[in-house]
């Protein structure tokens, strides 16, 4: 799957378009993108047409797997089966083939880990999910020698469990036999795109159809969250994987986002995949974010907002993650900083499959709007510690301010607000981080149909809040990396072409009263901090 042949097949492909007139759409571009997207609760195949509108997606979810407290897992074969699921669903939605589309970009939940058997395929372990908190013992060691900041100015991360390198570490220490094949180079590390375009490439060369070896490799945004990459050398760092005791070997190729890797195989054969993008970095790329200063939040299961910085890397001294944007072919890389919220989406799930207050996670809105306001009820939802701009592992869920007054309305309606305020900590930071005050946020996820929320957003943030008419840009995002790689879309400017507002949410709310409401929200911060000892 390497080499000329990649080369062959993907240039076939671009004459075939050119050359068959029944191809083009009435844009004069042919043919189709598709973008899988590999979320922490669902997997998604979304196919674009060459003005970025949705022409076809299927969606299905996969277990969550809780062994332990504070652990969480994924079965790595149940995602890749789902993702079989997905893709033939949504070409069928849509009467396509593989056939139909000019490339295909792969969007992933970016810190989970996921480590395999070279020769058959078969993962050794459940993958860890970013959620996870197991390697806590492991990161407080860390941190008691030289601090929890030791190593940002290397990687633009602090130390924490949220990130890949220390899951592997445990992985390989902990599954029998697993560290002695890894260091006998017949195991393979991957974050959650490494394995999908594995697998999607050919495999094992023992167990695929065709014989070829799957394409090893990963895209500087997904390496950029494991601690292993050096954020200005974009390459593993010696020193880092020492430290966390990965051997080289079972590390991906780092390459750059947009650009053709191999030709898939299997529900995708002959169709390139071209793009790569860690889920935030592909909404920050699909919100059409391409210049410094310009900004954007993703409200999944947890809450992530991007700041594109340009060109050089800029250290965060409020508590955010210096990360890497993307990377077009071989231009030089885009840096952001980003603020990462652990609990958002997934405490509105919570809220359904623990407590059972609502059937579906759409009718929380229906049960906050029965009430007024909170109640003077805060939620703080530190299941897995707090991130950014904490980072405190030692955190645990509160929620301050009950009384007898207090009902299911009043919990839906601080689940909701929960999310906002958390955003504008973040926000907060970036702001000191960046020298520049935000004037307006661009938001998508699969929480942005919440108006409640939204408007609740805008009143705390005290500038506008904009929903672009395809909400689900993380998707978007990877499938215009692909296209890109192919000369689907020439340019960003195509790109930027594409981008249009669907509503605009503006601040209401009073100045003094969401100073007085965030004091409180702050205050109920601090009564989730040293919970585990």
């Amino acid at each position: 799957m390497r080499g000329t042949g990649t080369h062959s097949a993907v240039s076939l492909r671009m004459s075939r378009m050119r050359d068959d007139p029944t191809e083009h759409g009435e844009d004069g571009m042919s043919g189709y993108v598709g973008a899988l997207d590999q979320g922490t609760i669902s997997t998604r195949f979304m196919v674009f047409d060459h003005s970025g509108a949705v022409v076809a997606v299927d969606q299905r979810e996969h277990r969550q797997i809780y062994p332990k407290p504070g652990w969480v897992e994924h079965d790595p074969m149940e995602i890749l089966a789902r993702c079989g699921e997905v893709i033939r669903g949504a070409l069928a939605k849509a009467g396509l083939t593989a056939a139909d589309l000019t490339a295909v970009g792969i969007t992933n939940q970016r810190e989970t880990a996921v480590v395999w058997d070279r020769r058959t395929g078969v993962p050794i372990y459940n993958a860890i999910v970013w959620q996870d908190t197991r390697t806590d013992a492991f990161i407080a060691e860390l941190a008691s020698v030289g601090g929890q900041d030791q190593f940002r100015d290397l990687v633009g991360l602090p130390l924490a469990t949220y990130f890949s390198g220390p899951k592997i570490r445990w992985l390989l220490d902990n599954v029998p036999g697993g560290r002695e094949k890894a260091e006998a180079g017949d195991l393979l590390f991957g974050t959650i795109d490494s394995w999908l375009i594995w697998n999607l490439t050919g495999g094992a060369s023992g167990a695929s159809r065709t014989g070829a070896d799957g394409v090893h490799v990963t895209d500087v945004s997904n390496a950029s969250r494991t601690m292993l990459m050096g954020v200005r050398s974009l390459d593993w760092d010696p020193g880092m994987l020492n430290v966390m005791g990965v051997p080289r070997p079972m590390l991906p190729t780092i390459r750059s986002s947009s650009e053709v890797y191999g030709v898939a195989v299997g529900d995708l054969a002959g169709v390139p995949i071209g793009g790569d993008l860690g889920d935030q970095q592909a909404a920050l790329f699909g919100q059409t974010c391409f210049a410094p200063g310009e900004a954007k939040n993703t409200y999944g299961t947890g809450c992530f907002m991007l700041l594109n910085t340009g060109t050089a890397p800029v250290a965060s001294k409020s508590g955010l993650l210096t990360t890497l944007g993307y990377r077009i072919g071989t231009e030089p890389a885009t840096y952001a900083l980003e603020g990462s919220i652990a609990i958002t989406g997934a405490l509105v799930q919570w809220l359904r499959d623990n407590l059972g207050l609502i059937r579906d996670s759409a009718d929380v809105e229906t049960l906050a709007r029965t009430v007024d306001d909170n109640g003077g009820v805060y939620f703080v939802p530190a299941f897995s510690g707090l991130f950014a701009p904490y980072w405190r592992a030692d955190a645990r869920g509160v929620i301050a301010g009950l009384t007898r007054y207090v009902n299911r309305g009043h919990i839906a309606r601080a689940v909701l607000e929960a999310t906002a305020w958390q955003t504008r900590e973040v926000l907060d930071a970036m702001n000191a981080d960046s020298g520049v005050a935000l004037k307006a946020l661009k938001v998508d996820g699969g929480m942005v149909g919440n108006e409640l929320l939204m408007q609740f957003q805008a009143d705390v943030l005290g500038v506008p809040v904009i929903r672009p008419k395809v909400s689900e840009t993380t998707a978007l995002g990877a499938a215009y990396a692909a296209g890109l790689a192919v000369g689907f879309w020439n340019a960003i400017d195509d790109l930027r072409a594409n981008w249009a507002s669907d509503r605009e949410w503006q601040p209401s709310m009073d100045p003094a009263r969401r100073a007085a409401e965030y004091g409180r929200w702050k205050k109920a911060v601090t009564k989730t901090f040293d919970w585990v000892e």
